[in-house]
């Protein structure tokens, strides 16, 4: 019998990024804490693998109630790995973040801090992924953490349903206007590609690097994520991994 639930962190900004350091100050007031986090950024990383190549693990920090590991894989190989080959017992939460960007509409099937989330709520553990929306690496995190601790022991005291996660998303504001439970709202990103030509390349080369905008398909829905965020509430969006669209099954009519 364990007198604290045990709780594994990971995220894909890197192990030494302030939003990872804020999420492990707040679950050591919950339980005993392990961090597996990749060794440097990993972002857009999604529920990629390393398959073909060795993933190294090093140990950084040992003490009581926390030990903190970098991984030399993704996010998705960080959880993994922990579960799979490094700790003792099953984690009771797994939480990823607290990510600088957020991470709403169809940015959670980029993710890596959803990916590694999914890839704990695939082994029935409850899990949630935390981000925050801004493009600043050095953050204010102080206004978000009563929702971070009040969804974190929600899903400790109560558990999440079967195959279900949640995406947690907060805008960059010094005070929240509350909560909202929503959806997942309709978006696209645009004009993503940027062609680069101040770098050497060969005479039949072109270079190009990843840039863009997010268009939000439904701007006025009140209801969404992306609403949320862009009017000062925290989003906390319910996720689950079967992505059959059932209603289409007994309308698609293809001849075999």
């Amino acid at each position: 019998m364990y007198n604290r639930p045990l709780i594994l962190i990971s995220n894909d900004d890197g192990v030494h990024a302030q939003g990872i350091q804020e999420l492990t100050r707040m679950m050591r007031r919950l339980g005993d804490v392990v961090v597996v986090a990749p060794d440097g950024p990993r972002s857009a990383s999604s529920c990629c693998i390393s398959p073909l190549t060795n993933i190294r693990l090093l140990r950084l920090q040992q003490q009581e109630g926390l030990t903190v590991y970098q991984c030399s894989g993704t996010p998705t190989d960080c959880v993994k790995l922990a579960m799979d080959g490094l700790l003792t017992r099953r984690p009771d939460l797994v939480v990823s973040g607290i990510n600088h960007g957020d991470n709403a509409s169809v940015s959670i099937h980029y993710s890596g801090t959803v990916g590694a989330v999914l890839e704990a709520c695939m082994k029935n553990v409850p899990a949630i992924a935390y981000s925050l929306k801004t493009k600043s690496l050095q953050c204010n995190f102080r206004p978000f953490e009563e929702v971070v601790m009040q969804t974190a022991r929600y899903a400790l005291e109560h558990g999440l349903p079967e195959d279900v996660l949640l995406n947690v998303n907060f805008p960059e504001v010094e005070e929240l206007k509350g909560t909202r439970v929503c959806r997942t709202g309709r978006g696209r990103w645009m004009k993503e590609m940027l062609e680069v030509t101040d770098i050497p390349l060969g005479s039949d080369e072109r270079a190009f690097r990843l840039t863009g905008y997010f268009q939000n398909l439904e701007p006025d829905a009140e209801d969404t994520d992306y609403w949320a965020l862009e009017h000062g509430y925290a989003s906390i969006t319910p996720i689950g991994l079967d992505m059959t669209a059932h209603g289409v099954i007994e309308t698609l009519n293809i001849d075999h």
